[in-house]
């Protein structure tokens, strides 16, 4: 199946995404344990999702 040119509109901006995590750094000192590294890696990989969809529907 070809890629879609069109983004997902389930995913947030990876702008937004990444202030998001820079809030949770900022709000924990820095210190990611539990459940605020679980969360740190689920903004993560959102965050991955989001550079690739901007990535993809650039090219």
């Amino acid at each position: 199946m070809p890629p879609s040119s069109s983004p997902d509109p389930g995913l947030r901006s990876a702008a937004a995404v990444d202030a998001e995590i820079r809030a949770l750094l900022e709000a924990t000192g820095g210190w990611l344990w539990g459940p605020t590294r679980a969360r740190y890696e689920e903004l993560r990989d959102e965050w991955v999702a989001a550079v690739r969809d901007e990535i993809t529907t650039a090219a």
